[in-house]
């Protein structure tokens, strides 16, 4: 069954915090619409049953842009 991730809770940071930072952050804004594009990918690709190597570089690429998310706001000073 497909589950949507709680990036605030994985992040650490509250959603308040995160959306701040995103008006003040042209990157950190692309790579959050990017993260809820590919998390949608996600969910529906689990929800069809497609096969577990798609499922998988879905999976992956939604990773990768987490780690890029992270990096972006820990690289800035926490508000």
């Amino acid at each position: 069954m497909p589950v949507k991730h709680d990036l605030y809770q994985d992040l650490s940071y509250s959603k308040e915090e995160i959306q701040k930072k995103r008006a003040n952050d042209p990157h950190l804004h692309a790579l959050l619409d990017k993260y809820s594009d590919i998390d949608t990918q996600v969910l529906k690709a689990e929800a069809a049953a497609q096969a577990d190597d798609e499922v998988r570089k879905l999976k992956a690429k939604r990773l990768t842009i987490k780690d890029e998310i992270s990096k972006s706001l820990n690289g800035a000073s926490k508000a």
